[in-house]
């Protein structure tokens, strides 16, 4: 059997990080099976879908490198077709006209809350003649779902689900106005476009029911179901924006890189024996739903944070010196073709110090332009720590330019050290504060190498030249 899966997101606003994770199980379910994964909007709430949303949706899969195969289905464009199934069931005797009035269902829901039952629709209209219908109100269509017994379905991740039929009312299919609800519209979709396995949130293990019976009455093949537990909070409370409930887009802006998001989504509520570093390769040869837990899954924004660290640091410097510039330009810098090679070439000791592309971005704008010196820069570069960068720039100034090298300065600053009874951190840190503004960066000596001896000591004499 060829796979074909859906990612099948609603426009209403940014890519939620638990939709970005249902992506990818589609995914990688389809190129572990060398099958397609279709894209499809399922646009039809007209008041809240929205362009932009589409756009974000777009983008938010593509900066993730989650790819799809043919060309994304809109579902308002094929509410005819939904229409038409409707019909059909209609005249199957699946389905019937319902002429109960808001007052009508308004009375059935507050006769259901008094007896403590969820509201449902009582089936008053489910065989009585059209002839009967009151003037005035526009029907809705219902399906005529199965009263007695149960519906049994054999999820891939849930095991046997069941539920009383008895507890299912007859579903609308269309409304007043003549539009397709949700649960028909998906399955007409899934159908047509050949869905094969449907992977998505267990929030939709209540559709599940009401669907597979559509499926069952037209006589469609009825595709695998495998319901995915949600996301929740370190604390176990559902995903909020505290816990990390937010767009893919802002996990970008926050500096996290799209193969670490990938492999921290892909380890929530997935496994593969004890591997925490997931290839993108290594995703596809392994991923199945077997390996998908029932429980839901806990967001760790640290956890996310570290994986983010070792990608950051396995990264290739010219790729993320064009990944980090446009978080520079964020501050109001423009990073010229010296403070270009000045990043590249400094990238390896930067690199092993932060986390985000933001924290790379905070640490790297010495190299841009010379930097205010924070408080503890500034008590360092007192009286005492000026008298030593004085004298250390008299040094530095008779080396030669062969020997400005990172081993062969570091050496220099030992023998200046030694012969002025000094340790060389007392060297070191006027140093790394003069040329970073800061008393935390990569070695001073390597800094020194990656700016040159002429930037070297210009930055030194700004820094004697400052007031105390």
């Amino acid at each position: 059997m060829s796979v074909i899966v859906r990612f099948a997101p609603s426009p209403t606003g940014y890519l939620h990080i638990g939709s970005a994770r249902t992506a990818l199980f589609n995914w990688l379910f389809a190129r572990h099976h060398g099958g397609k994964m279709l894209l499809r909007i399922e646009d039809t709430d007209r008041a809240r879908s929205t362009q932009e949303a589409v756009e974000a949706i777009y983008k938010g899969l593509e900066w993730l490198e989650i790819n799809w195969d043919e060309t994304p289905v809109h579902q308002l464009e094929r509410i005819e077709r939904h229409v038409e199934v409707a019909h059909d069931l209609l005249a199957k005797g699946m389905a019937y006209y319902c002429y109960c009035s808001p007052k009508e269902l308004e009375a059935m829901r507050e006769e259901a809350r008094k007896k403590g039952l969820p509201p449902r629709y009582d089936g008053r209209w489910r065989n009585r003649s059209p002839q009967e219908a009151p003037v005035g109100i526009k029907p809705v269509i219902r399906f005529k779902a199965p009263q007695e017994g149960d519906t049994i379905i054999h999820d891939l991740v849930q095991g046997e689900v069941r539920v009383s039929n008895e507890q299912l009312d007859d579903l609308i299919l269309l409304r007043a106005d003549g539009t397709p609800t949700f649960n028909l519209s998906v399955v007409v979709d899934d159908h047509d476009m050949g869905i094969t396995h449907v992977i998505r949130g267990d929030d939709h293990l209540t559709n599940m029911f009401r669907q597979f019976q559509i499926y069952k009455v037209m006589n469609w093949k009825i595709p695998h179901f495998a319901h995915i537990p949600l996301i929740h909070g370190p604390d176990g409370a559902k995903l909020s924006k505290r816990h990390g409930a937010l767009g893919v887009e802002a996990y970008r802006d926050m500096g996290f890189l799209p193969h670490a998001l990938r492999n921290y989504l892909l380890r929530l509520g997935w496994s593969h024996g004890d591997a925490e570093i997931i290839s993108t390769e290594e995703a596809i040869q392994w991923f199945d739903l077997d390996h998908v837990g029932k429980s839901a899954a806990r967001f760790d924004f640290v956890k996310l944070t570290n994986l983010n660290g070792h990608y950051l640091r396995e990264t290739e410097n010219g790729l993320l010196v064009f990944l980090l510039i446009p978080f520079i330009e964020k501050s109001g810098l423009t990073v010229d073709a010296e403070a270009r090679d000045f990043l590249r070439r400094g990238m390896n000791g930067l690199k092993q110090r932060a986390k985000t592309m933001v924290e790379l971005a905070e640490n790297a704008l010495f190299y841009v332009v010379p930097q205010p010196l924070d408080k503890d820069a500034q008590k360092i570069l007192n009286e005492e720590g000026l008298h030593i960068l004085k004298l250390i720039k008299e040094h530095l100034s008779s080396l030669p330019e062969i020997s400005w090298t990172e081993a062969q300065l570091e050496n220099y600053a030992r023998e200046i050290a030694e012969e002025n009874n000094l340790k060389l951190g007392k060297i070191a840190q006027p140093l790394r504060a003069a040329l970073t503004g800061k008393t935390v960066s990569p070695s001073v000596f390597e800094i020194m190498h990656v700016l040159g001896k002429d930037k070297t000591l210009e930055r030194l004499k700004i820094s004697l030249e400052r007031p105390i």
